[in-house]
């Protein structure tokens, strides 16, 4: 290996690099046993971003107009506390919050079923915390997916 492809592998990361070298990684969701495309397959990074947005608004939008009757400093501790109570309640019932179902994700157990109201809370308040939402696996499943053993999937 010449200077040249030591920093091409140093600069593309070392995925690509354990790629040119002969690893096969296959496709998100491929060692849960989930689709590559289609339903039930891995969300993608862009639709999770993409409710978390929606959730949070709705969660500022309550506590902006039902909590504190305009904005102050204390909106956004209002909100966080009702995105928890959304998401314990959402995803512990059906699956999935508002800002899910409106992009077409849902969480489940890594199983296929429902997650408990155990892990639903302890993943709920580790998203809340948003340090594991941010640490993310090579299936795309974020630390408070892994603790809590849920993926979320296209539906």
């Amino acid at each position: 290996m010449d200077n040249r492809q030591a920093i091409g592998s140093w600069l593309s990361g070392p995925r690509a690099a354990a790629e040119e070298a002969g690893v096969d990684f296959g496709y998100r969701g491929q060692q849960l046993g989930l689709p590559e495309e289609g339903p039930g397959s891995i969300a993608r990074p862009g639709r999770r971003i993409g409710a978390l947005a929606v959730d949070w608004a709705l969660c500022m939008l309550i506590a902006y107009g039902l909590v504190t009757h305009g904005y102050n400093q204390a909106t956004g501790n209002w909100a966080l506390l009702i995105f928890l109570v959304l998401s314990v309640l959402t995803v512990g019932t059906i699956g999935c919050t508002p800002g899910k179902r409106l992009f077409g994700l849902r969480v489940i157990s890594v199983d296929g079923g429902r997650l408990g109201i155990v892990r639903v809370l302890a993943r709920s308040a580790l998203v809340c915390v948003a340090v594991p939402a941010l640490i993310w696996d090579r299936d795309g499943r974020g630390l408070h997916d892994r603790l809590s053993r849920a993926v979320q999937v296209r539906i």
